[in-house]
């Protein structure tokens, strides 16, 4: 259990220092503040703090300097998203925006391509996983993987596998974004309207139907995360104002 919440712990001041660094525009190279400054904003243990740094720096979003201290890394970086694409750790919300619009140009060309390819078998298939999503005896986790498996079944019915591989490994951040922009308990009316009118393009071999009802899909999806990306900024700074305030990490070691 000690274990258990030190990594909670662990996670929440990695997500602080990256909604720190968004909300106040640090950039690549800007200096961060010392280990031992962090410790008393943050109210933290240095082990649990070295232990925050060092994801970060895994992950190239912080870079520490031996006898210089700590700098905002360069995440735009192509080793820095190789590095981000492999864990859907701190991932925050303007990440999730950015691979919205990847995920859009993606998705809306699966749908108008299925809608060309699929068979009575994929039908089916698609329409099983709609009527499993929104079962309301499945928890919410298990309703994003059905949800996410419906998505995937769409580009699998492209045949295009370099697609499909890109999509499989994005499917943490896929998961990640759902989960923020999936209400709870989940809006199974609005999921079955938008996902119902994407079935029924591919049912009907209508490749503009099943590809506009993808776009407004995305755009919902794009709409919820802007939300969200405004109410963690907002989150960020009043965190970063007032650290040691209830926004602040949790209860756990010290």
């Amino acid at each position: 259990m000690e274990s258990i919440r030190r990594t909670s712990l662990v996670s929440e001041v990695v997500t602080l220092l990256r909604e720190v660094i968004e909300s106040q525009g640090l950039a690549p190279g800007d200096r961060l503040p010392t280990e031992a400054e962090l410790v008393e904003s943050l109210e933290v243990s240095r082990p649990v703090l070295r232990e925050a740094i060092s994801q970060l720096e895994t992950l190239g979003l912080v870079r520490v300097k031996r006898g210089r201290g700590m700098f905002v890394g360069d995440r735009d970086s192509l080793a820095g998203c190789l590095k981000l694409v492999r864990t859907a750790m701190a991932v925050t919300p303007r990440d999730l925006t950015q691979f919205t619009e990847l995920r859009s140009a993606l998705e809306c060309h699966g749908a108008q391509r299925a809608a060309e390819l699929a068979t009575e078998a994929d039908v089916a298939e698609l329409e099983a996983l709609y009527d499993e999503m929104d079962q309301r005896d499945l928890t919410y986790e298990k309703a994003i993987g059905v949800d996410f498996a419906f998505h995937r079944k769409l580009i699998e019915i492209t045949g295009n596998e370099l697609i499909l591989n890109v999509m499989t490994v994005l499917q943490e951040f896929v998961v990640e974004a759902m989960q923020q922009t999936t209400p709870r308990p989940r809006d199974r009316s609005v999921s079955r309207r938008l996902h119902r009118a994407i079935l029924e393009g591919v049912r009907k071999g209508d490749p503009e139907a099943a590809e506009r009802a993808m776009r407004e899909h995305m755009e919902v999806t794009r709409v919820r995360l802007e939300t969200a990306a405004q109410d963690r900024q907002g989150e960020g700074a009043r965190r970063a104002q007032d650290p040691g305030g209830p926004a602040g990490p949790g209860a756990g070691e010290r």
